[in-house]
């Protein structure tokens, strides 16, 4: 059977054969043709099989028939990782280069400014991870009204990076009416309800017995302590003469000491995993794959989506929990049919690891003696307080990560005591140069040139001052500072005796409220206008009755002043005379005495 038989149209015939291809695989046989005829698909095959082209080239045909104006995203593919984003969108520039249609990938750890050009200038494929895109629709510059073809790529691997949630986000955002594919290497529950609730008379395609190796893959198995394990994959990777190899490691830690230690053996490498950032993994992925880089090493985020063409050899430094994963690892060799090598390392705490996944491939892995690091430590593995085992790789990534948080609170403690030091102590002048003291002058000479002002020309004249005035002469000797002469002096006596006299100058009080009361403050009255007004009425009121009380004594004869026995008139009734008056110039410590 070949592309042809499958209904493809001519313009991607001619791109698979400039790509390579000549037969389709198994799962491209039996999945392109119910694609093509629109119908949901359920694809379950083994990494490394061709599914990608399986969903791609029937996604290119069938939108090649029409072209809206303007463009909008017709089809979206969701994948995991953004390793494997990138590798879909280079698939789909490949199948789609005779075609009009345009495609673009987004995805986390990126500015997404470029991302957001690429869709406003038009796009008919959106290859996507769930957190960039939800993101940009979150900010209304994504709109997915317009789906008509929508794929799950991988989709076991989003249950296990937790991404359900997301993609549950997602469907939520499509149209009802849409043609869905799904694909992944294993069918857990999990994937199995994800079907059911999404997939609607789909044509089911699997290929191979679900985790099964690639056949073609040599494998082999290596018994060595920990402490060795470097030291063997360098022998290995120059006694094989192994051109490049991918090596997988438990975690970050071990990834970058694993790269490090080759580097030191005279061997290039490079670490790939989620603390790098975007830009260092698909840089590192870039040099291994031209041949700047000989090993790789990467946790399980590559163990899945990634096509490094013609890749040798695999490496499975730490063997891993799930069994599973060991079968992703290896399917990243051996792809479409071709032959490779996947060489494992087992120390002695790694042995109820190698049980399960000799279990699930059904037979164990050929074991090779005679090497020059055999295992010596055969202790059984520490428990912790609940009595499960300690991986050893996972205390020393535990360790080496309490270390730089020590080693970073130390330098943060540093910095703060540099920075209080810094503030406590004013910025220091820069030393001048030393200068010749200067002879004094005999002091008759000093007594014959008396000093005189002179213009200060050095600055520029503040404002206010008009030439022609005494102040424009400023003295050159002792410098004085540029002061404007109209504005007053804040630290004249005057100003300050006047300032004091207003601060002490007794308030009135409130009416209503007695002199021992404090002033209800303005900021009060304004909160509170309703009674700030019932207050005024009450002033009114009271001032009323005292004008008509004071009305009806008028017509009585007032008291004269009596004299006291010195001839002293007696002052009236509430009458003070100037000694009684309050001072507004009292000193700040006497109480306000207001009675």
């Amino acid at each position: 059977m070949n592309f042809r038989e499958l209904g493809l149209n001519a313009p991607i015939l001619r791109a698979l054969t400039q790509a390579g291809y000549t037969e389709p695989t198994p799962i491209q046989a039996q999945a392109i043709p119910p694609a093509l005829a629109g119908r949901d698909v359920l694809g379950c095959a083994q990494t490394g099989t061709g599914k990608t082209c399986a969903f791609a080239a029937p996604i290119l045909q069938r939108l090649d028939g029409s072209h809206p104006k303007p463009r909008v995203i017709r089809a979206l593919i969701l994948t995991p990782t953004r390793e494997l984003a990138i590798q879909i969108q280079d698939s789909f520039l490949a199948y789609g280069r005779n075609l009009s249609l345009k495609s673009a990938v987004i995805f986390g750890g990126v500015g997404q400014q470029p991302q957001v050009d690429a869709i406003r200038a038009g796009l008919d494929i959106l290859v996507a991870t769930p957190g960039r895109l939800l993101d940009l629709q979150g900010q209304d510059l994504l709109d997915l009204s317009h789906i008509e073809i929508f794929v799950l790529d991988e989709a076991d691997r989003m249950l296990d990076m937790g991404f359900i949630h997301d993609v549950k986000r997602v469907l939520k955002l499509l149209p009802e009416k849409k043609q869905t594919m799904l694909f992944s290497a294993t069918m857990p529950p999990e994937v199995m309800g994800l079907v059911n609730g999404l997939l609607h008379d789909y044509a089911r395609v699997a290929v191979d017995p679900v985790s099964s190796p690639v056949e073609a893959i040599e494998q082999s198995l290596y018994y060595v302590d920990k402490a060795n394990k470097t030291k063997l994959l360098a022998h290995l990777m120059n006694e094989k003469n192994i051109p490049s190899a991918l090596v997988f490691s438990r975690t970050k830690h071990g990834a970058n000491r694993i790269a490090g230690d080759l580097i030191k053996r005279g061997i290039s490498a490079a670490a790939i995993h989620g603390n790098k950032s975007q830009t260092a993994r698909v840089q590192a992925l870039s040099d291994f794959k031209a041949g700047r880089v000989r090993v790789l090493v990467a946790t399980d985020i590559a163990a899945r989506g990634i096509d490094i063409e013609d890749l040798p050899c695999v490496f499975n430094y730490n063997l891993p929990d799930v069994p599973e994963t060991y079968v992703h690892r290896i399917g990243r060799t051996g792809r479409a049919g071709k032959g490779g090598i996947a060489i494992a390392f087992c120390q002695f705490d790694e042995k109820d690891e190698l049980k399960g996944i000799e279990k699930l491939l059904g037979k164990p892995i050929p074991v090779v003696e005679g090497h020059p690091f055999p295992m010596e430590n055969f202790d059984p593995p520490q428990k912790d307080k609940h009595g499960k085992p300690i991986n050893a790789e996972d205390a020393e990534a535990r360790a080496a990560a309490k270390e730089r948080r020590r080693e970073r609170d130390a330098e943060n403690k540093a910095r703060a005591e540099e920075r209080k030091q810094a503030a406590d102590q004013p910025a220091a002048k820069p030393a001048a140069p030393p200068k010749a003291a200067p002879k004094p002058a005999p002091a008759k000479e000093r007594s014959e040139e008396p000093w005189t002002p002179k213009l200060r020309l050095d600055r520029p004249l503040s404002a206010g001052v008009r030439q022609g005035r005494l102040e424009d002469t400023l003295p050159a000797e002792p410098s004085m500072p540029a002061a404007d002469f109209y504005k007053p002096n804040p630290l004249d006596s005057d100003v300050i005796m006047d300032a004091t006299a207003r601060l002490l100058a007794p308030r009135k009080p409130m009416p209503g409220q007695s002199s021992s009361q404090p002033r209800q403050r303005e900021r009060g009255e304004r909160a509170n206008p309703k009674s700030a007004r019932e207050e005024r009425r009450q002033s009114d009121r009271d001032k009323q009755r005292e004008e008509k009380r004071q009305a009806a004594q008028t017509g009585k004869k007032r008291r004269r002043r009596s004299r006291k026995p010195g001839g002293e008139a007696r002052p009236a009734a509430g009458q003070k005379d100037s000694t009684q008056q309050k001072s507004l110039m009292r000193p700040y410590y006497l109480s306000d005495d207001r009675k």
